[in-house]
């Protein structure tokens, strides 16, 4: 029996809507503390036990977690990278920014800590984001011992809204209260290297001709007060971490300008840092999946990683 062409082409287009309504329809699930994926090397935790600061209620968006990445047993150098996914504080870009990355540090032997922190979408506005950050760093640092890492090898990375959250948490860390009742709180926020992926550097301004937290969020009439609280090129010091960055000329989301701001800063401030600009490549790439020259740049920051003694020389 002949099919008629045309009702073929309607069916086909008629699945397709319907699949892309169920998938836009689709919420992106939440990170839970104490889910069992023991088997696969992976673990949620809380950030903080109890509730959170300032945590607006108890639903998951309310609950700061840390998901931890294990390296193949026998294989860990020591080294743990703490990963901020980017999404414009809307959202997390969980898989591209979160996941990809975890399992690409943790084949290189890092233990890896993909941060769920809480959103600006949801009532958070800065400074929480920032709370969370720091206190990721914190609880890696903590219980160094019981990840088998270095308290004095952690890398934060960040992409997008994620390198905003990044650099800022590397330019405005909190050191450690030696006499605090959580042993958390007693060690430093401060990472001791930053990687940051076409960062939202510039994200607290008024021009709304790109991308702007104060309209995304509207705070414009705080604007200012924010863009001076929480622009990291603020408040590069000497003391800020040695950086390894990269962006793309072609990125209209966020203009290559604004990590070149940072990059400018940390020069100026005489902090080792490493700068990679590709000419092709729209915002949002991760770890590649873009240009074939992009495609190389996690090439590049193993390199810079290996250089800063990260990534140990292979025992032959």
């Amino acid at each position: 029996m002949k099919t008629n062409p045309l009702l073929r082409v309607m069916v086909f287009l008629t699945v397709g809507l319907l699949a892309c309504s169920e998938s836009s329809a689709q919420k992106l699930p939440c990170a839970t503390a104490g889910e069992n994926n023991a088997w696969l090397g992976i673990q949620t935790i809380r950030l903080w036990p109890e509730d959170a600061p300032q945590a607006k209620g108890k639903a998951c968006e309310d609950v700061p977690t840390l998901t931890i990445f294990e390296p193949q047993p026998g294989q860990g150098n020591g080294s743990a990278v703490v990963v901020l996914p980017g999404g414009a504080y809307m959202g997390l870009a969980a898989n591209l920014e979160g996941r990809q990355v975890a399992d690409w540090f943790t084949v290189r032997g890092f233990r890896a800590f993909v941060v769920q922190y809480r959103l600006s979408s949801h009532g958070y506005l800065l400074p929480v984001p920032l709370l969370d950050a720091r206190r990721a760093v914190q609880l890696v640092r903590a219980r160094a011992t019981d990840y088998h890492i270095d308290p004095n090898r952690i890398v934060i990375i960040g992409f997008s809204a994620g390198g905003h959250l990044a650099a800022l948490a590397s330019v405005q860390p909190v050191p450690g209260k030696a006499d605090a009742e959580d042993p958390i709180e007693r060690v430093s926020s401060r990472p001791d290297f930053l990687v940051l992926g076409y960062p939202w550097i510039g994200a607290i301004s008024s021009d709304t001709s790109h991308l702007s937290y104060c309209k995304l969020f509207n705070v414009m009439d705080r604007c200012e007060e924010l863009r001076l609280a929480y622009s990291p090129d603020l408040f590069v010091t000497k003391d800020t971490p040695p950086t390894f960055w990269y962006h793309t000329t072609e990125d209209v989301t966020v203009p290559v300008e604004q990590g070149l701001r940072f990059y400018e800063a940390l020069v100026k401030a005489g902090v080792p840092a490493e700068g990679h600009i590709f000419a092709h490549g729209p915002h949002g790439t991760g770890m590649g999946a873009g240009d074939a020259a992009l495609d190389q740049w996690p090439k590049l920051l193993e390199t810079w990683l290996r250089a800063q003694g990260l990534i140990p020389a292979v025992k032959r």
